[in-house]
C-alpha cells in the first residue's frame, strides 16, 4: 500500500480557504459599528451599517458609546485604527461566499499581503549575492569552530536575542529573513534545521507571547482596554522568563539527542535534502579577503538598520525592503559581481523564495474570505457572549481559550487589540476581576495558537527550510501541551490575586 504523504503548506491553506468559505454558509452574517479617529479635523467617525456619522472628539461622547478609553489615547496616536464599539453588534444579510470567492481569494490575499511578499523576495535576493561571493561559508565555518564543544550557547543566544526582538517590538514577520541565514550554523554546529526553527520561530513566539512594551500588542492592547500598559507587565514579565526558559531546556535537550545520534532527528529522512540546501555547490576554503568582511559588514548591518528603523524611526515593509535591496547592490559593488551576473543571481534568489511568498499570500487570502462573509464580528460577539458571569478562574483560562481561537481568524495582533478589546475588557468588570486580565488573555492565547496557527507564519516559515507541518506538529506538540498547562495555571492564580 503507498504511503500517504502529508499535503504541503499551500494546499493545507487552500483546504482552510475552502472550510472557511463553508462557514460563511453556517455562520450568520454581522458586524459592530466602528469607531475612527479623524486627526485633521479632530472629530470621531462613527461607521455604521448604512451611514457614517461625524462627531465631536471628546471623552463624554467616548463614554456615551460605552468606550472606556481616555481620549487622548486617540489623539496621540496610540490607536490608529477603527475601533469596535461595544453593544452595537447587529446581524445582517447573509453574505455566502461561492466557489468564484474562494478562486479569486488567495489573488486578494496576495495583493494585500504585498508587502510582505515583496520583503521576502528581496531579503531572497540578498541572501542569494552574499552567497555567491562565499563569505557567508567562510564565517559559518568559523562560527562552528569557535563553538565546538559548547554549541548550546548558539541556542540560547538566538533563542534569547529574538524573544527580546518579540517581546520588545513584536519581532515576527521579520523573522523569515534569518531562517536562510542561521540554519547553515545549526547545521554545521551537528544540530537538525529543527533546532534551528526552534530557536528563530518559537523565540519569535513566546517574546510577542510575552510581550512587556511591545507597541503592537501589549500598548495598544491595553489602550483599547483603558488601562495603562504598565498594569499587569509584571506578571507578563514573569511569564516570558518562564515560558523562555522551558522552551530553552526543551530545544537543547531535543538538541543534544540529535548531536549523540542524528537517527533521532525528526527531520532525519531530509538530511541530506536540507544540508545541500543551505551548501554551496563550491566548497572550496574560501579565505577571508577584505572585500568579503565589508560585504559581511554590510549584510550585517542591513538587519541592524532594519531593526533600529522599526524600533526608532517607525519604519514598516517599505522601508525594511527599502533596506535589503540597498545592502544587495552595495555588496553587488564591494564584490565586483558583474552587472548580469547580479541580476540573474539576485533574481534566483528572489526565486527561491517565491513558494514563501505565496503561501503568506493564501494565508492573507482566509482573512479575505472571513471579511467578504461578514462572520468575524459574528464570532467575536458570540466569543463575548460564552465569559459573562463566570467564576474568575474560570474566566480567566476561558477567555485565553477564546483568544486562542479568535487568533485563527484575525491572526494580526494589533487588529485583534482594537476589534475585542472594547467588547472584551468590560466583562472583566462584570466577573470582579482587573481588565489586565484580558490584556493577558489575548496575548497568551494568540500567542500559544501560534505556535501551531496556520493562517500565522509557522506554514511560511517551514516552507523556507522545506520542513513539513506534520514533522513540526510532532517536534513542537508536547512544549506547547506543556505552556498551555502552565499558562492556564498562571492565569487562574493570577485573577485571584
Amino acid at each position: 500500500m503507498k504511503k500517504i504523504k502529508f499535503p504541503s503548506a499551500q494546499t493545507i491553506l487552500l483546504i482552510i480557504a475552502g472550510l472557511v468559505t463553508l462557514l460563511t454558509w453556517i455562520v450568520p452574517a454581522g458586524k459592530y459599528q466602528t469607531l475612527a479617529y479623524n486627526k485633521a479635523d479632530n472629530t470621531f467617525s462613527r461607521i455604521g451599517i448604512d451611514k457614517t456619522e461625524t462627531i465631536a472628539a471628546t471623552q463624554e461622547n467616548l463614554e456615551t458609546l460605552h468606550i472606556k478609553i481616555p481620549l487622548e489615547k486617540f489623539t496621540n496616536g496610540d490607536i490608529y485604527k477603527p475601533i469596535n464599539i461595544p453593544n452595537t453588534y447587529q446581524e445582517l444579510e447573509a453574505q455566502p461566499q461561492g466557489v468564484l470567492e474562494f478562486i479569486k481569494s488567495p489573488v486578494k490575499g496576495i495583493i494585500e499581503a504585498a508587502d510582505i511578499i515583496f520583503l521576502v523576495l528581496i531579503i531572497g535576493g540578498l541572501i542569494g549575492i552574499i552567497n555567491s561571493t562565499g563569505a557567508f561559508d567562510a564565517g559559518i565555518s568559523w562560527l562552528a569552530n569557535a563553538l565546538k564543544g559548547r554549541e548550546f550557547i548558539l541556542i540560547i543566544l538566538v533563542t534569547t536575542l529574538v524573544a527580546a526582538g518579540g517581546t520588545t517590538f513584536g519581532f515576527a514577520e521579520e523573522t523569515i529573513a534569518f531562517f536562510p541565514i542561521l540554519i547553515p550554523v545549526f547545521l554545521a554546529a551537528k544540530y537538525d534545521a529543527m533546532v534551528g526553527i526552534a530557536c528563530i520561530f518559537l523565540g519569535s513566539s513566546i517574546g510577542t507571547m510575552c510581550s512587556t512594551i511591545n507597541p503592537f500588542s501589549t500598548i495598544i492592547a491595553s489602550d483599547s482596554a483603558g488601562i495603562s500598559w504598565t498594569t499587569g507587565l509584571a506578571g507578563r514579565l514573569f511569564m516570558l522568563i518562564a515560558c523562555l526558559t522551558i522552551a530553552l531546556i526543551y530545544i537543547i535537550r531535543y538538541g543534544k539527542r540529535v548531536q549523540k545520534d542524528p537517527t533521532k532527528s525528526i527531520v532525519y529522512d531530509q538530511q541530506k535534502e536540507i544540508a545541500a540546501l543551505f551548501t554551496q555547490e563550491n566548497t572550496k576554503t574560501v579565505s577571508f579577503t577584505t572585500r568579503l568582511r565589508l560585504s559581511l559588514l554590510v549584510f550585517a548591518l542591513c538587519f541592524i538598520v532594519m531593526i533600529y528603523g522599526v524600533v526608532a524611526l517607525e519604519w514598516w515593509f517599505v522601508e525594511m525592503t527599502a533596506t535589503f535591496l540597498v545592502g544587495a547592490i552595495l555588496i553587488g559593488f564591494i564584490a565586483k559581481i558583474k552587472e548580469t551576473d547580479f541580476i540573474d543571481t539576485f533574481v534566483k534568489g528572489a526565486g527561491d523564495l517565491l513558494g514563501v511568498a505565496l503561501i503568506i499570500g493564501i494565508a492573507r487570502g482566509v482573512t479575505v474570505i472571513m471579511a467578504d462573509g461578514l462572520i468575524s464580528d459574528t464570532l467575536l460577539h458570540y466569543s463575548s457572549s460564552l465569559t459573562q458571569d463566570m467564576n474568575k478562574g474560570i474566566f480567566a483560562s476561558a477567555m485565553t481559550a477564546v483568544y486562542a481561537g479568535l487568533s485563527f481568524f484575525i491572526p494580526s495582533s494589533s487588529g485583534m487589540a482594537v476589534l475585542t478589546m472594547p467588547i472584551m475588557s468590560p466583562l472583566a468588570d462584570s466577573v470582579g476581576v482587573g481588565r489586565e486580565i484580558v490584556v493577558n488573555a489575548y496575548q497568551y492565547g494568540m500567542g500559544l495558537f501560534y505556535f501551531v496557527n496556520p493562517t500565522g507564519l509557522i506554514l511560511a516559515s517551514l516552507a523556507v527550510v522545506k520542513v513539513g507541518f506534520n514533522k513540526w506538529l510532532k517536534f513542537v506538540m508536547p512544549l506547547f501541551i506543556m505552556l498551555i498547562v502552565f499558562t492556564l495555571i498562571v492565569m487562574t492564580v493570577s485573577s485571584y490575586i
